[in-house]
């Protein structure tokens, strides 16, 4: 009930256009979580709010129908793990709200309310960018990552699914250097530095890993990059000196 409240004001604004063709159950069968006795359309309201959050339709979680109507959805079963996840995820939200965020001392006022679009962002699966590009390298390797990378950039970027910032890529490089694929990092990076040509800390992070290749003239190139921009460098001009010597 503590979620129930806190997720009807919050999904209002979602209720837009008609209702799917087909009608929903005068009764409900099965509500776990949700009120036993709640109505219809508020019950409506909640599952939109489902729906925009994960970016999916409704048989993403219930089974039957035809993938735009409520005709043959079987609302009752159990039959889907997503389902299932779904009720251990609202038991979730409901206690870090109600629970653990409600334990916290000078909390904003309002209190910040955590909502499913919190984590999924659109997304059915709530992987940040640096995770769906480290599957990507482990399974097809780094040029594949590249591409699904500007793939993302290019279709999400409006709808905020992912964190496209400087940082978010750096992060995953230093990640792959660690674990000691540097090549993949030098991919990483290098193609950060295309969408940010003005990074001092791209330029002298890949002359540390051109140096550490034996590449001695990308890695002067990389630092000489760095001290136009910044003459006083004080990284940049002692690794430019180690390396011309």
């Amino acid at each position: 009930m503590k979620l129930f409240r806190v997720l009807i004001p919050a999904l209002m604004p979602l209720l837009i256009g008609s209702t799917a063709a087909g009608q929903l159950p005068d009764k409900f069968e099965n509500l776990q979580f949700l009120p036993k006795t709640i109505s219809p359309d508020s019950l409506t309201q909640i599952m939109r709010g489902f729906s925009f959050a994960l970016g999916v339709r409704c048989q993403y979680c219930h089974s039957g129908g035809d993938g735009v109507s409520f005709e043959g959805v079987n609302f009752p079963a159990d039959d889907k793990p997503a389902k299932r996840k779904a009720r251990y995820m609202l038991t979730m939200v409901d206690r870090i709200n109600g629970e653990l965020l409600a334990g916290i001392e000078h909390k904003a006022d309002p209190a910040v309310k955590v909502h499913c679009a919190t984590c999924h962002r659109g997304s059915a699966l709530p992987k940040s960018i640096e995770q769906v590009l480290a599957e990507t390298i482990r399974k097809d390797g780094a040029p594949a990552a590249v591409a699904r990378y500007k793939q993302l950039r290019e279709s999400t970027m409006v709808q905020g699914k992912y964190d496209f910032g400087e940082w978010s890529i750096n992060e995953l490089a230093r990640k792959l250097v660690a674990s000691g694929d540097t090549t993949s990092a030098i991919a990483m990076f290098e193609m950060n530095a295309g969408y940010y040509p003005q990074s001092v800390s791209i330029d002298l992070m890949l002359a540390h890993l051109y140096r550490a290749k034996g590449d001695v003239l990308k890695a002067i190139a990389r630092v000489e990059s760095v001290l136009q921009r910044q003459p006083n460098n004080p990284e940049a001009r002692r690794l430019l000196e180690q390396l011309r010597r």
